[in-house]
């Protein structure tokens, strides 16, 4: 592979976003080079390759960059289209894919305001995570979850609703052991429980995940200090620029 033929990928250790695109590479089983951005201090190649918001994760791809987790995530399922399809053919099914990757991107937001929320304002912040899931749960599980037991999830089946659970709510254990408030709670929401379990056995979302220790300290920092764990105006990953590099 040439040098302008790599892909390369551009990222943090503790984005989700980032780990969304490594996943997708990994499942399509497309070679990568990682390359670990620092955030206070951001490289010539960064701000080359993403002007407008300056954050992570960016492909590289022929030597074109591309952002945006979900956008990239299309990408490589266009341009690698051999193998396992990240998105289904079927333009409906496709619609419903696209529709419930933006819902989970709701619920990560309301994740985030368990970590922001005064101590009072937390327990309804939990139960706004906990209807999201029940949401998400009745919603999908009609078309998705027909195979979603742990004898059904493999790695060459993943597609973007697993690549988006992966980094979004395979962490939930560090969320819960940080907050002391149990977010995925099996009785309530079966299907899910049992899908982010079986998720969390695969050998490839074990060595794409960051270490539980590491993102443990990580959100004890950010409960302690109130950072932002999303700023939607200054773009995912924002609020968390400086301990991103510092807990590397």
């Amino acid at each position: 592979m040439g040098e302008e033929s790599k892909a390369v990928v551009h990222g943090t250790w503790a984005s989700a976003f980032t780990k969304r695109v490594e996943l997708a590479l990994k499942i399509k089983g497309i070679p990568f080079e990682y390359v670990e951005e620092n955030l206070r201090n951001k490289s010539p190649l960064l701000l080359k390759y993403n002007p407008v918001h300056k954050k992570v994760p960016v492909l590289v791809h022929n030597g074109k960059p591309i952002c945006e987790s979900v956008i990239i995530l299309e990408y490589i399922d266009e341009t690698w289209p051999s193998g396992t399809k990240l998105l289904p053919q079927e333009p409906y099914q496709r619609a419903k894919f696209r529709f419930w990757a933006a819902y989970i991107e709701q619920l990560l937001e309301s994740v985030a305001k368990l970590f922001n929320a005064e101590k009072a304002a937390q327990g309804k912040a939990l139960e706004e995570v906990h209807e999201k899931l029940r949401i998400l749960e009745d919603g999908v599980k009609e078309f998705y979850f027909v195979e979603k037991s742990p004898d059904h999830v493999h790695a060459e089946k993943l597609g973007m609703l697993d690549i988006m659970m992966v980094g979004h709510l395979v962490a939930f254990k560090a969320q819960e052991e940080v907050l002391g408030v149990k977010i995925i709670d099996p009785e309530k929401n079966p299907f899910i429980a049992s899908w982010i379990q079986a998720l969390i056995q695969l050998p490839i979302v074990k060595e794409t995940l960051p270490p539980h220790d590491n993102m443990v300290g990580l959100l004890q920092f950010v409960k302690q200090t109130g950072i932002k764990l999303m700023d939607k105006s200054r773009g995912h990953d924002r609020g968390l620029e400086s301990k991103l590099q510092s807990s590397t």
